[in-house]
């Protein structure tokens, strides 16, 4: 029977915010013992960055802390460095936290990814509320996790939210374990795990983004829609940073792509965008003239056509442009996917859908990789962790060298 788990089964903790108070947590936490169960919460749709404002940690023997990093985050770092830092983290889903603690110098000498053990595992649903519910019979208290996490004082139900999501994760990790160890995958778990460490190791600040990186840019194909993508990029990052906004509460990235892609020439035509807020009169004339400043600027500054970064058709093409290359992935995809129903493993977990796509056009297509043994040289370089190219490997090698 599924029982409400409505409170921490210490309280609820207050809010800490001083350099003080994170020395005494630091304390706290260095008197506990075993792993470190860790969550963040960010602000990211309300804020410039996907910065932590609140960051949970619980350890046996010490229970949970709730740290309130915005105001002294340097501190913050030197209390918690030398306790944390190196040591085992348990996290759900870490590669969604994994980047705002890299930001603050605190890194994993180990980790534990509940959600991904849960995937490798079988498990239907990997979300933290389902597994504690399936393992433990715990309803958790949810609903606060899309809020703006930047707002100050937190309410007191929020904080209790917060404290829940680290509340069972240290037995959560120690039960996943036993799973995968017995279905004879937690040494691909650890493989795993190293990977998504190994991504963040050198983070130190949020990675830099341009007006190139916009979703759909590759839709404009003309010097002047590119141009206008670029200013109007370039002000709103300028607004959103300047203000610690989120970019998109400004204006979304579609909206920029089709704007530049119309060219509105006319005040009342930029209104009429789609998606654009054509109701507010002061957005509608700044705007504008954002528009017609790119397309006033002299037109030897204006960007040509971007060209592919990586050289792969999009997905969406295949079928379309490259029906040999399509029929040969349709065919793989399908038997990846076989093993992993085999395996009770998704096939997005066996191989990334990027990599499969990029051995199958290396292979049929630019036939830069020729036979088995490049293929796994090929699936290294790109990055597949060795238990996926035990897995897969002959797999992909029978259906690329049929011959």
């Amino acid at each position: 029977m599924v029982s409400d788990l409505l409170q921490p089964r210490d309280g609820t903790p207050p809010l800490l915010s001083t350099p003080a108070e994170f020395e005494a947590a630091a304390e706290v936490l260095a008197n506990g013992t075993g792993p470190f169960a860790i969550d963040t919460e960010r602000a990211s749709g309300f804020r410039y960055d996907d910065r932590a404002f609140l960051i949970q940690i619980r350890r046996r023997g010490s229970g949970t802390v709730l740290l309130d990093p915005e105001s002294f985050r340097p501190e913050l770092t030197r209390a918690l460095g030398p306790v944390i830092n190196n040591q085992e983290w348990i996290i759900h889903a870490a590669a969604t936290d994994l980047p705002s603690l890299a930001w603050l110098d605190l890194h994993p000498g180990m980790l534990f990814d509940t959600e991904l053990a849960g995937r490798l595992a079988g498990f239907e649903h990997v979300n933290l509320a389902a597994m504690v519910e399936q393992i433990f019979e715990l309803h958790l208290l949810k609903g606060h996790g899309a809020e703006d996490w930047s707002k100050r004082p937190l309410p007191e139900s929020w904080l209790t939210y917060a404290a829940l999501d680290v509340e069972m994760l240290l037995e959560l990790a120690d039960v996943m374990a036993e799973i995968l160890d017995s279905q004879g995958k937690l040494a691909w778990a650890e493989q795993e795990f190293r990977y998504i460490m190994s991504q963040f190791a050198e983070v130190s600040e949020p990675a830099a983004t341009t007006w190139t990186d916009l979703k759909g840019i590759s839709t404009l194909k003309r010097p002047d829609q590119l141009a206008v993508a670029r200013e109007l990029w370039m002000e709103r990052d300028s607004f959103a940073s300047s203000r610690d906004l989120a970019p998109g509460k400004i204006l979304p990235n579609k909206v920029i792509v089709e704007v530049a892609r119309t060219l509105p020439r006319s005040p009342a035509d930029l209104a009429r965008t789609k998606g654009f807020p054509g109701r507010n009169p002061a957005a509608v004339k700044r705007w504008f003239r954002v528009v017609m400043r790119a397309l006033k600027s002299a037109k030897n500054t204006w960007p040509t056509p971007l060209p592919r970064k990586d050289g792969i058709p999009d997905r969406r093409m295949w079928s379309t442009y490259y029906p040999e290359e399509y029929e040969v992935l349709q065919e793989v995809r399908a038997s990846i996917d076989d093993l992993g129903a085999d395996l009770a493993i998704p096939g997005e977990n066996l191989l990334q859908p990027a990599t499969l796509r990029t051995m199958v056009w290396m292979a049929v297509h630019t036939q830069e990789i020729g036979d088995p043994e490049s293929l796994f040289e090929a699936l290294a370089d790109y990055e597949a962790r060795p238990w996926q190219i035990e897995q897969v490997g002959a797999l992909l090698s029978k259906a690329l060298f049929k011959n």
